[in-house]
């Protein structure tokens, strides 16, 4: 296992940095927003605490949730225009930075395509760097499920994903940044995973991460010291 030192230098000389979405790159969690908007928002604010503690597996709170929200294309387009996700300060600089420095930037959330598309964005990151999952719609727009073929439908699918990355580009160094258990899973095949508890401190991942941060400003310093 790399000491808090290593992890430092491979953040410092990363290919590529892969972010979680959902209370980590925004301040809130994307399915805890569509359900308040869809009026579940309590039932489904339980469910996402469990998920998240890694005490059901993903897909299956995933299944569950979507199950009670239920949500309309209508409803999601209307989220994101009514009540557009917040970005965590200091995320835009951060991924500037990293974009100066040549580092690819990916998002890979268990959230919704359309709604990190929209934070992608924003932070002139390409919609290709995005790997989210994809609701599903019947032609009238009504909710006709989720695309369980993503690989982030489920536990270990962060994993996957940094593996596809590695294979299809090369990548030596890939550094998964999140709040999660999810996130902390993905390393390996990641090669350093940082804790992030700006939004919300997971208590399992606080104890079990090396490199753990609160705000983003910690990791700019580490890019400016170099």
């Amino acid at each position: 296992m790399a000491s808090l030192l290593e992890m430092k230098e491979i953040f410092r000389n990363a290919d590529a940095v892969c972010f979680d979405v959902d209370s980590t790159v925004i301040r809130e969690e994307g399915i805890d927003e569509l359900a308040k908007f869809c009026g579940v928002g309590d039932a489904v604010a339980e469910m996402t605490r469990r998920a998240m503690g890694g005490t059901v597996t993903f897909k299956a709170a995933l299944t569950a949730r979507l199950g009670l929200i239920r949500p309309s294309y209508e409803q999601v387009q209307k989220l994101i225009s009514d009540n557009p996700p917040q970005l965590t300060p200091g995320i835009r600089e951060l991924v500037n930075r990293l974009h100066q420095r040549g580092v690819q930037v990916f998002l890979v959330s268990g959230g919704f395509q359309s709604i990190v598309e929209h934070v992608a964005l924003q932070l002139n990151i390409p919609t290709a760097n995005v790997f989210a999952n994809r609701l599903k719609f019947y032609f009238n727009g009504e909710y006709a499920g989720f695309d369980e073929t993503q690989p982030t439908a489920e536990s270990g699918g962060k994993g996957k994903v940094i593996t596809h990355l590695k294979e299809q580009f090369h990548f030596k160094k890939v550094v998964m940044i999140g709040d999660g258990a999810t996130d902390m899973e993905a390393c390996p095949p990641g090669d350093c995973f940082i804790g992030f508890g700006g939004n919300v401190i997971r208590k399992q991942v606080k104890e079990k991460a090396k490199w753990y941060i609160t705000h983003f400003d910690e990791l700019l310093k580490e890019l400016e010291e170099r």
